[in-house]
């Protein structure tokens, strides 16, 4: 009995104390799971409410419902950072005035890949057949939408050596208003594979890029194609090589749909670009990329009267008449234009050998030269008073020159065993 009324007390505690804290439930892993996945989706749909801004770009979605970002870094290539920190379109707080309103210097740079041609000054000849093949084929490729005809993309102008082909091809851009994105063939082999291929698919988009935003006309001009992706002799074809000509050839099928390595899409369509080359030699180059369907070819070899047209503005402003140019074009027949040029630049010697001796002779040249130069206190150069006499003897020894190189060949006397 003693134990009971011992007991008792601390059996009334317990049953207070689990009344009021009855004893816990044994816990339930699904229930948990729902009721955590609630939450998240809770937290997520108050997320998606709330944006950055109604004006914001980077929260806007394509077509697809992705938005602006996700298809930035799906882009592995993407070099779009016109929408970073240029002062007016995106990001105006974060812009910053320690590198100027705009910081965007690589866009800047990037857009010096065209050409402008202001330092064509003067009144040059253009050869009315040269002008005539080469706008066809830009207005062609323009208008080929309202065309029922097959057009090629490529214009292939070939022929001699230092007849003009590349400065009159500048000439009809600077008159017709085309500014041009232009490769050489130097550009067209790389110690990294395909990194050529991918080159030329960047500035044709470049140049449609010039369409579009600038609202001029454009082109993909490559010069002295030959030189890059010609076979001469066993000269070894490298993937370079290989994928370049692909490439032109995949453009010229395929002219609106140019990819530089991002994900494909539908609205991604490229302005058509007209692509005009120049070389020597034609026949070295791979023959399907040279075919009638995507190659026009131009033959270009200047008559005489060209000729004289050409040299005669070349020479108009040193007083010489257009009869004395025939004289001296008729004095060295089957010689190339810049054979003419280089005439001229030849009767500048005596006189320039004159005013270093005015300057102080050759010795102290180089540190006079470039100190006086930056301060603007050259001596004056007096150009010579051209004549045909001086022409002419430029011209002979030019002639001299060029066949003594033909006649003497020293690499025969090196090598014994060359073949003739």
């Amino acid at each position: 009995m003693a134990l009971c009324l011992h007991l008792s007390p601390w059996l009334c505690k317990s049953q207070f104390f689990n009344s009021q804290f009855p004893p816990k439930k044994p816990y339930n892993l699904i229930s948990i799971c729902c009721s955590k996945s609630d939450e998240i989706k809770d937290a997520n749909s108050n997320k998606e409410k709330k944006k950055l801004s109604q004006q914001s770009s980077w929260e806007a979605k394509d077509s697809e419902g992705k938005d602006y970002l996700y298809r930035l870094g799906a882009e592995a290539d993407n070099m779009n950072i016109a929408v970073g920190a240029r002062a007016g379109v995106i990001d105006d707080l974060f812009t910053g005035n320690f590198l100027g309103k705009d910081s965007d210097i690589v866009f800047d740079y990037r857009q010096k890949v065209t050409r402008s041609f202001e330092y064509l000054q003067g009144d040059y000849y253009i050869a009315p057949i040269f002008m005539d093949k080469v706008a066809c084929h830009i207005v062609k490729n323009y208008m080929v939408n309202l065309l029922n005809i097959k057009v090629p993309l490529i214009l292939g102008i070939w022929g001699g050596k230092g007849q003009g082909k590349t400065f009159q091809t500048e000439l009809i851009f600077q008159a017709m208003g085309v500014e041009p994105v232009i490769m050489s063939a130097g550009e067209l082999e790389s110690e990294r594979a395909g990194e050529p291929g991918k080159l030329i698919r960047e500035r044709y988009r470049t140049a449609s890029q010039v369409v579009q935003n600038q609202g001029k006309m454009s082109c993909l001009m490559i010069n002295d194609i030959d030189a890059g992706l010609g076979r001469f002799g066993n000269t070894q074809m490298t993937v370079n090589n290989q994928i370049v000509v692909g490439t032109l050839m995949n453009i010229s099928d395929n002219p609106t749909r140019v990819s530089i390595g991002q994900v494909w899409r539908e609205s991604d369509v490229t302005n058509r670009i007209p692509i005009i080359f120049t070389g020597n030699d034609f026949s070295t180059l791979y023959a399907p990329l040279i075919r009638d369907g995507r190659m026009e070819k131009f033959y270009w070899q200047p008559t005489q009267e060209d000729i004289v047209n050409i040299v005669h503005r070349m020479y108009e402003k040193d007083g010489i008449t257009k009869d004395e140019v025939v004289t001296v074009v008729k004095e060295f027949p089957n010689q190339a234009l810049d054979f003419y040029g280089a005439l001229r630049s030849r009767t500048y010697d005596r006189f320039i050998l004159k005013w270093v001796d005015d300057f102080g002779g050759a010795e102290n040249l180089g540190k006079r030269l470039l100190k006086q130069k930056k301060d603007g206190k050259l001596p004056e150069f007096v150009p010579p008073k051209q004549t045909v006499e001086a022409l002419l003897e430029s011209g002979y020894a030019l002639i001299k020159e060029q066949n003594l190189i033909n006649d003497t060949k020293l690499s025969k006397e090196y090598l014994k065993n060359i073949d003739d």
